[in-house]
Order: structure tokens, then C-alpha cells, then sequence
């Protein structure tokens, strides 16, 4: 069983700028793919963006929804067992409930489906 908790987020103003954090805690995989979703009041959840990755090929990939492309960055730090989403130039409408997912699978077709969820972090971005 993978357990996956999620931390950072918090209050921050309109140009600002939150890293989250996602460990994942339990079984480590060859093959894996972790995004990042969120979800406003009142709206479906979204994808933002995922890496995925597979130890026996070395290839790395990344993908991201048009909203954040060139404001965040979500990067994988293995030995922690822990990605991370770096979130610059945050907008009123990126505050959301920001939810880590995780999956054992390489990942060609984004978002796809996942195994495993986090809790959820609340970002709030003020104008």
C-alpha cells in the first residue's frame, strides 16, 4: 500500500509564488507515474500536470495542462520518494485543493487514471 501526503500550501498573494510537496510513503516502483490535480469550489477536479518515469529506460517525461504551462514545475526528487510542484507567478484562480496521485504504470496517454490519492493541500491566492 502507497500512502501519499501532500504539504505547502498555504496563503500567498496574487505573483507569488508555493512549492508542494508530495512523499510517497510505502513500496518504491521501477515505473511510476505522480501528477498533480486540483479542484476549486464549485468545479470538477483538474489535472495540472505529471512526470513519469522508468528506471530501465532512464526516460523522464512531463506534462502540463495549458493554465500552468511555463508557471509551474513539477520536479521528483527519488531518493526522498517525494515530488515536488513549484508554482510561480500564482494567479486568483489557481486557488484550489491541490490533490497528489500516483500510479505503477509509464504513462503515454496524460492524465490517465490513478491508484493511489493524497489528502489534499489548500493553495488560496489573493488579489
Amino acid at each position: 500500500q502507497v500512502r501519499l501526503v501532500e504539504s505547502g500550501g498555504g496563503l500567498v498573494q496574487a505573483g507569488g509564488s508555493l512549492r508542494l510537496s508530495c512523499a510517497a510513503n510505502g513500496r518504491t516502483f521501477s515505473s511510476k507515474t505522480m501528477a498533480w490535480f486540483r479542484q476549486a469550489p464549485g468545479k470538477e477536479r483538474e489535472f495540472v500536470t505529471g512526470i513519469t518515469w522508468s528506471v530501465w529506460s532512464l526516460l523522464v517525461n512531463t506534462y502540463y495542462a495549458d493554465s500552468v504551462k511555463g508557471r509551474f514545475t513539477i520536479s521528483r526528487d527519488n531518493a526522498k520518494n517525494t515530488v515536488y510542484l513549484q508554482m510561480n507567478s500564482l494567479k486568483p484562480e489557481d486557488t484550489a485543493v491541490y490533490y497528489c496521485a500516483g500510479k505503477e504504470t509509464f504513462t503515454t496517454s496524460w492524465p490517465g487514471e490513478y491508484d493511489y490519492w493524497g489528502q489534499g493541500t489548500q493553495v488560496t491566492v489573493s488579489s
